[in-house]
């Protein structure tokens, strides 16, 4: 008799993807300056360490909050004992107005259409529960983030169909390739209930355009199908440009309060904007009633901790904290960013241009040895194994062309980042200069071969005149 679900002895979960087998790599040598300095400098994590100290200044200045006190009393019981699935309200709403504040306060979000989750993976999962049957598609751009394939279809058994996008333009998602993927679905016999984005995107660093934006909107809207818009990122956009959410378009479009509008669903997280990615906070905010009653009933089974929402609520109701907060961060990432640009153009190598995002997309196309996805394993082996960097490979986001990596940058010392250049230097360095070694020896070898042949023709032809001469 079987003893286990299929669930349990499938590898349905993505395990083996090569995005997770290199943190299990790290794990197994990781890097420590003093304790393994030899040892693998974890790229492959999309962490936000740069404000802690923010953070844990405001906690110092804030000690009610961090001690579960109120006016200096203790309030651990009271809330020790809360588990009403609904939230505390004073937190649904400080988070309702950190959203705004994050898009500059162009658009409202309204506490009661939020619904609490244990990270954005639960609420993409629960959100998949509450609108595709098993065996019913959403569309993905490629490339997207590895953890989909885990998040999206383990349990749910929803299906997943690329939107194949290019670097001939950036990555950006087109209508024909929006049609194709579509199309792909129908022949595939799926039934498709809409399409999931990451904005800002998680691996490229990008944000959505607006023309794009719109292209969704209006390929939702004709195609009657939902459109779900992780803006777990939101808050990382650095530069002189503006986060725009699929909420502006709406508000643009003049949609707000339509049946399109029930249609688009907003992921959020705590994990990346406030590098908070243990405490569990997630939300999804839904203009649908039935998907916001629905997803509450789920919530039951990832609720976020009532004193984690307890000191939060606290935390993010300091707009004085939250907008020193937004700003330095920003910065800080910008700032970053750059080191790792130009570690990277250090040792000839370029990267997709980009605004958000604790990573970059990398081109690594000129060190394959072939356009293959094979080559492209290949190298990354070498560069975890021999380089020492954990970084995470093109195919293992879906990329439809081999080469490209995403690399992390936040989740570190600048001082390590120096040093995973340095190390990625010399190796590109050393790879060319066996380059141009095989190159020279085969060089060298066509020329012998052909004084070689040369000779051999010259004594043959010599060796024919002979007799004629005579």
């Amino acid at each position: 008799m079987k003893q286990l679900s299929t669930k349990v002895t499938s590898n349905a979960h993505g395990q083996d993807s090569s995005y997770f087998l290199g943190w299990e790599e790290y794990e197994k040598n990781p890097y420590d300056e003093i304790k393994n300095p030899n040892g693998i400098i974890q790229m492959g994590l999309a962490e936000n360490q740069l404000c802690f100290d923010l953070i844990e200044t405001w906690l110092a200045k804030n000690p009610d909050a961090a001690g579960l006190k109120k006016d200096g009393q203790s309030i651990f019981k009271e809330l020790a004992l809360f588990q009403d699935y609904h939230g505390l309200p004073e937190f649904k709403k400080a988070l309702a107005e950190f959203m705004e504040e994050i898009r500059g306060n162009r658009v409202t979000f309204d506490p009661r259409k939020i619904v609490l989750a244990a990270g954005s993976t639960s609420a993409n999962e629960t959100l998949m529960f509450c609108l595709a049957e098993p065996g019913e598609a959403f569309l993905l751009p490629t490339p997207y983030y590895p953890g989909f394939d885990r998040d999206l279809k383990w349990r749910t058994g929803a299906e997943i169909v690329p939107i194949h996008c290019s670097s001939s333009n950036g990555f950006q998602i087109t209508e024909s390739a929006l049609q194709q993927a579509y199309q792909q679905a129908q022949k595939l016999d799926l039934n498709v209930k809409g399409i999931l984005v990451t904005n800002p995107s998680n691996p490229l660093g990008t944000m959505l355009t607006r023309r794009e934006l719109n292209l969704l909107v209006d390929f939702i809207t004709s195609k009657n199908i939902h459109l779900i818009s992780d803006e777990i990122y939101s808050g990382t956009v650095f530069g002189f440009e503006q986060f725009v959410s699929v909420m502006d378009v709406l508000k643009d479009k003049k949609l707000e309060n339509t049946e399109v509008s029930k249609r688009v669903h907003v992921v959020y997280s705590l994990s990346k904007d406030l590098g908070l990615p243990g405490f569990r906070v997630g939300a999804i905010y839904s203009n649908d009633e039935m998907v916001v009653s629905a997803a509450t009933k789920m919530s039951s089974f990832g609720l976020v901790s009532s004193q984690t929402q307890y000191l939060l609520s606290a935390l993010l109701s300091d707009k004085k904290f939250t907008g020193t907060y937004l700003n330095e961060n920003k910065k800080r990432l910008k700032i970053r960013q750059r080191q790792l640009v130009s570690g990277l153009e250090a040792a000839g190598v370029t990267c997709l241009k980009s605004n958000a995002g604790l990573f970059c997309w990398v081109d690594m196309r000129h060190l394959l040895d072939t356009n293959t996805f094979e080559a492209e394993l290949e190298l990354w082996k070498k560069i975890v194994y021999e380089v020492k960097l954990n970084i995470s490979p093109g195919s293992s986001c879906h990329c439809t062309e081999p080469g490209w990596f995403r690399v992390c940058f936040a989740n570190m010392s600048e001082e390590t980042l120096d040093l995973a250049m340095k190390r990625l230097k010399e190796y590109v360095e050393s790879t060319d200069s066996n380059r141009l070694i095989s190159k020279s020896s085969h060089e060298r070898i066509k020329s012998l071969r052909k004084r070689t042949v040369s000779n051999w023709v010259f004594r043959v032809s010599w060796t024919d005149r002979v007799p004629d001469e005579r």
